[in-house]
């Protein structure tokens, strides 16, 4: 089982939305049994939520159901997790910053090619939940090829 954690600022914006997307390509390529996905915050402020309605809305429009409760990322995760994803500079900083081993944790835009060291926008900021949305499904189904080479799934 290859385990995916999606991490974020406040894991109702982004991190969700990249773990019902990834979610989504798993299952239509017949992995759910292979890869087991979470999302999780660096920050526990929102613990408890459900994801932003941008998000929601954003995923609805292409008909993914998701549910999910905001949590803050453990300890426990870093020794759980096969990858720790991380939607911005930020995020993997803070990742490296509370103990995550450096081999574990990537960024979300350094599978997709020519958008490496790239950061997907907060839309929680920018409003822009279709722009990320657009992010987010081209980092996942990159991410999704490499798991499937490098796990040989």
């Amino acid at each position: 089982m290859v385990r995916v954690l999606f991490v974020c600022l406040g894991n109702i914006c982004r991190s969700p939305m990249a773990e019902a997307i990834f979610t989504h390509h798993v299952a239509e390529a017949g992995l759910g049994d292979e890869v087991a996905l979470d999302s999780a915050g660096t920050g526990s402020w929102h613990a408890g939520e459900e994801p932003h309605p941008g998000t929601r809305q954003a995923l609805k429009r292409r008909g993914i159901t998701f549910a999910h409760i905001a949590r803050a990322v453990t300890a426990d995760d870093f020794v759980s997790q096969d990858h720790l994803v991380a939607m911005d500079a930020a995020n993997r900083a803070d990742l490296l910053r509370l103990g995550c081993d450096p081999a574990r944790v990537s960024m979300l835009l350094d599978y997709v090619p020519g958008m490496a060291g790239e950061d997907v926008p907060d839309p929680y900021y920018t409003g822009d939940f279709e722009h990320c949305y657009h992010l987010v499904d081209a980092g996942c189904r990159a991410l999704l090829q490499r798991i499937r080479a490098h796990h040989a799934l």
